[in-house]
C-alpha cells in the first residue's frame, strides 16, 4: 500500500469534498480516501499494483477538479503562488461583475425611485431596449460567475446540491424568466417590462463573488508553516573526514558521521556528543528559555543553536528521522486530519434545493392542470424559484464572519477565516504552553538574599560584573538587572568558567564564586541559606549562590516570571465554564509552582516537543473540543492538532502560521476575547439563517399561489425579487450589529 497527500484545486464547499471522496473511493485498488475541505487536501491510500496516481488524478479531473502532488519545498512555493493567483482572479471577477451590476441596478430600479434615465432605454417609451440593455449588462456578470453554474449544476445533477447549486438555480431562473419576458415584450406584450429582474441575478453574483474573494484572502496558509519549519534546518554540516574538516550539504550526512559544531552554529542533525562541552539553545524546539548544558554522552537535537563551546558529535538520526523532520510530519498530519466544520447553510441546502424545485414544479403543473394558462403556470414556477433565491442564505454566514473577523482585528485578534471562528465557541478546554505564553519566556532576577553587612546592590554588582559578557541566559538576566538599576560594573580579573557549575573570578582582589549548589559542595562551602534556597526551588525558581573569599555572601534568584494577564485570563475562562491545562517540558516542581500561582486545572509537565500534539489528541479523544495556545516552534504540531490553534503574536513565525488565531498584542486576555467574539458571531449567523429561511418559509406558499386560491393577489415576480432583496438587507444589517461587539473583560 502507498499513501499520498495531494492538493485539490477548485473546491467551493464541503459538498465538493464529499463528491471527490466518493469518486476516489469507488476506484478499484483504493483502500481509503479522505478529503479535507479546510486544508484543500486529499489523503489517499492505494495499492500501486492495481492503480496508479494518474488514474486517481484523472478521476478527480473528471469530477471537475484538479490535483497537484506535494513533492518538495519548491512545490510549497508553487502552491503559495497558485493561491495568490486565485485571489487575484476572484478580485478581478468581482470588479468586473460590480462594474456591470451597478449600472444594471440603476437601469432596472432607477426609474421607480424617480431617478433620470435615457429615453432610448425608458421602459415606457422603449420597453424592449430597456429589457435588452439589462440582458447585455447581465451577461458579463454571468460570465464572471460561471463557476457557480458549472459547479452548482454538476453537484445538483450528482444528487449533492450545495450553495453553488442554490446560486445557479436562483440566478438562472431570474435570467431565464427575464429572457422569456423580453421575448414577450418583442411580441408586443409590453406589460412584461415590469416583470424583468435581471438585476436580481447580477447583484446576487456580485455579492457572492465578494464573499468568495474575502474568504479566500482570510484562508490559512497551511504550507507556510511547513516551509518555516524546513527553514530551521541547517543547510550544511562540517564533517570530520580523515582528520580534516569538510563542509557538506545536510542531505549528504549519514548516520555515524562525526560532525564538528562551533559556537553560534546550528546543530545539523540529531546525535550524541563525543568530545567537548557547551550549552545549546533548543528554545525553537523545546520552548524552554534556558540553554541546556551538553557534555560527552549527551544527546543533541538538530536545529538547536550551539551557544559557547566547540563540540564533536556522532550523527544518530538524519533526514526524515530527525526530531525536526518528525515535528514537520506531525504538523502535516495534524493539519491534514483536521475535520472541516460542516456549514449549517450547506447542510440545510441539501434538503432545501430539492424541496424548492419540487414545490416550484408541482405548483406550475397544478395550476396548468387546473386550467391556468401556460404563461401563468410558468410565472408561478419562476416566482417560487426567485423568492427562494439563495442571496440571503449565501450572505448569512460570510457577512457575519467578515464583520466578526474585522472586529477581532480591531482588538488585535487575527482569526484566519470562518472555520476557527465557528469552532472557538464550542471550546471546552484550553491548553496553554508555559514558557512565553503563561510566563514571559525571559528569565530575570526576582529575589536577592544577602548575608551579614553586604547589601543587595553590592551583591548584584559583584554577580553582574562577574557575568558580564556571559552568553548564559541566567548570567544575562543578572547583567540586565544590574544595568536596569544603573549600577557600575567592576573590573574583573582571572575569569574562569566551570562547566555545569558556574564561574570563578577575581574582583577587587577578592575571590568570587557564582554558581549552583554543586559548585558550593565541590568547594566545601557551607550553605547557610538552605531553607531559603529550598523555598525558591519549590517556587520553580533557580537560586544562584555567590561567595566572597570562600564564604557564602548570599543568593541571587532568577526565574521566568508569570505574565500580568495570565491569572486574570484563566479566571475569566473558568467563569466561562472552560477548563484550563498547562503543558511544558519543564520539571514537575516548576510546572506545579506556576500552575498554583495562576489557577491551572490540569498540569502536563516534562512533555517532549513531539508529544505535545499527542497530549492534545488524548484530550480530544475524551470527546472534548480543545484549543491550544502557544508561541514556539515546538508548539506547531499541537497548534495544528487542536480544534483551534491560538498563537501568541510575539512567538515564532511557525507558531503563527500553524495557528488558526493569532494574538497580536501578546495578551492572554485576548484568548477570552476570541472566544467571546466567536460566541457572538455564531449567535449572529444563526439569527441570519433564521431570517433567511423565515422569508422563504413565508414567501414560497404565497409565490405558489396560495393567496390567489382564496381570491387574493398573485405574487408578482418583481415583488418576489423585492422580498428576496429585503431578506438580504435584513441579514446584512443584522451582521453589522456585530460592529458593536466589546469584550467583557
Amino acid at each position: 500500500m502507498k499513501s499520498n497527500t495531494l492538493n485539490i484545486v477548485g473546491m467551493t464547499c464541503s459538498s465538493c469534498a464529499k463528491t471527490i471522496e466518493k469518486s476516489v473511493k469507488k476506484l478499484n485498488g483504493v483502500k481509503s480516501a479522505n478529503v479535507n475541505f479546510a486544508t484543500e487536501k486529499l489523503s489517499v491510500e492505494y495499492n500501486q499494483n492495481v492503480i496508479n496516481l494518474d488514474d486517481i488524478k484523472n478521476t478527480v479531473k473528471n469530477a471537475g477538479y484538479e490535483l497537484l502532488e506535494i513533492q518538495s519545498e519548491g512545490q510549497l512555493d508553487n502552491e503559495k503562488e497558485r493561491r495568490q493567483k486565485d485571489i487575484k482572479t476572484l478580485e478581478k471577477k468581482f470588479i468586473v461583475s460590480a462594474v456591470f451590476s451597478i449600472p444594471l441596478l440603476y437601469v432596472a430600479m432607477g426609474h421607480m425611485l424617480g431617478l433620470p434615465i435615457l429615453n432610448i432605454i425608458n421602459p415606457e417609451s422603449n420597453p424592449f431596449n430597456f429589457g435588452l440593455t439589462q440582458l447585455l449588462l447581465t451577461i458579463p456578470v454571468i460570465i464572471s460567475g460561471y463557476k457557480f453554474y458549472t459547479v452548482g449544476f454538476r453537484t445538483l445533477f450528482r444528487g449533492s446540491p450545495n450553495m453553488d447549486s442554490l446560486i445557479a438555480i436562483g440566478t438562472s431562473s431570474a435570467v431565464i424568466y427575464g429572457i422569456f419576458a423580453l421575448i414577450k415584450i418583442a411580441n408586443g406584450d409590453i406589460i412584461f417590462a415590469n416583470e424583468l429582474y435581471f438585476e436580481t441575478a447580477g447583484v446576487i453574483i456580485t455579492l457572492i463573488l465578494l464573499g468568495k474573494y474575502l474568504e479566500s484572502v482570510s484562508k490559512g496558509k497551511t504550507s507556510a508553516a511547513i516551509k518555516e519549519l524546513m527553514n530551521l534546518q541547517a543547510k550544511t554540516a562540517t564533517v570530520i573526514q580523515e582528520d580534516k574538516e569538510v563542509t557538506i550539504p545536510i542531505e549528504e550526512v549519514e548516520v555515524g558521521d562525526i560532525i564538528l559544531v562551533k559556537p553560534g552554529e546550528k546543530i545539523p542533525v540529531d546525535g550524541i556528543v563525543i568530545e567537548g562541552y557547551t550549552s545549546v539553545d533548543d528554545s525553537m524546539l523545546t520552548g524552554e528559555s534556558i540553554p541546556v548544558e551538553k557534555k560527552v554522552g549527551d544527546k543533541l537535537t538538530g536545529a538547536g543553536i550551539n551557544k559557547n563551546g566547540v563540540v564533536k558529535f556522532k550523527a544518530t538520526k538524519v533526514g526524515k528521522d530527525t526530531t525536526l523532520a518528525q515535528i514537520i510530519k506531525l504538523v502535516e498530519d495534524a493539519q491534514g486530519s483536521k475535520a472541516p466544520i460542516a456549514k449549517m447553510a450547506d447542510v440545510i441546502s441539501g434538503y432545501f434545493v430539492p424541496a424548492v424545485i419540487v414545490i416550484a414544479t408541482l405548483s406550475g403543473i397544478v395550476w396548468y392542470i387546473s386550467g391556468a394558462s401556460s404563461v401563468f403556470s410558468l410565472t408561478i414556477f419562476i416566482t417560487v424559484l426567485v423568492i427562494a433565491c439563495p442571496c440571503a442564505l449565501g450572505l448569512a454566514t460570510p457577512t457575519a464572519i467578515m464583520v466578526g473577523t474585522g472586529k477581532g482585528a480591531e482588538y488585535g485578534v487575527l482569526i484566519k477565516g470562518g472555520v476557527p471562528l465557528e469552532t472557538a465557541h464550542k471550546i471546552e478546554i484550553i491548553v496553554f504552553d508555559k514558557t512565553g505564553t503563561i510566563t514571559e519566556g525571559k528569565p530575570k532576577v526576582t529575589d536577592i538574599v544577602s548575608i551579614d553587612e553586604i547589601s543587595e546592590d553590592e551583591l548584584l554588582q559583584l554577580a553582574g560584573s562577574a557575568e558580564k559578557g556571559s552568553e548564559h541566559p541566567l548570567g544575562e538576566a543578572i547583567v540586565k538587572s544590574l544595568e536596569e538599576k544603573k549600577l557600575e560594573f567592576k573590573k574583573v580579573d582571572d575569569f574562569k568558567a566551570i562547566p555545569g557549575h558556574g564561574i570563578e573570578v577575581k574582583i577587587d582582589n577578592k575571590d568570587i564564586l557564582l554558581g549552583n549548589k554543586k559548585l558550593m559542595n565541590d568547594r566545601k562551602i557551607e550553605i547557610t541559606l538552605q531553607k531559603e534556597s529550598h523555598k525558591f526551588a519549590n517556587e520553580g525558581k533557580t537560586p544562584m549562590f555567590i561567595t566572597i573569599d570562600n564564604k557564602l555572601a548570599g543568593i541571587i534568584v532568577v526565574a521566568d516570571t508569570v505574565k500580568e494577564s495570565s491569572e486574570r485570563a484563566i479566571t475569566k475562562l473558568h467563569d466561562m465554564g472552560i477548563e484550563v491545562a498547562m503543558i511544558t517540558g519543564d520539571n514537575k516542581i516548576t510546572a506545579d509552582a506556576i500552575a498554583k500561582q495562576v489557577g491551572i486545572d490540569i498540569v502536563l509537565a516534562e512533555v517532549l516537543p513531539e508529544d505535545k500534539a499527542n497530549e492534545v489528541k488524548k484530550l480530544q479523544e475524551q470527546g472534548k473540543k480543545v484549543a491550544m495556545v502557544g508561541d514556539g516552534i515546538n508548539d506547531a504540531p499541537a497548534l495544528a492538532q487542536a480544534d483551534v490553534g491560538i498563537a501568541i503574536g510575539s512567538g515564532t513565525d511557525v507558531a503563527m502560521e500553524s495557528a488558526d488565531i493569532v494574538l497580536m498584542k501578546n495578551d492572554l486576555m485576548d484568548v477570552v476575547t476570541a472566544i467571546q467574539l466567536s460566541k457572538a458571531t455564531i449567535r449572529n449567523i444563526k439569527q441570519n439563517l433564521f431570517w433567511a429561511f423565515a422569508y422563504n418559509a413565508a414567501g414560497i406558499p404565497i409565490a405558489a399561489g396560495l393567496l390567489y386560491v382564496f381570491g387574493g393577489p398573485r405574487l408578482n415576480p418583481m415583488i418576489a425579487a423585492a422580498a428576496m432583496s429585503l431578506s438580504s438587507v435584513s441579514v446584512v444589517l443584522n451582521a453589522l450589529r456585530l460592529k458593536g461587539f466589546k469584550p467583557e473583560n
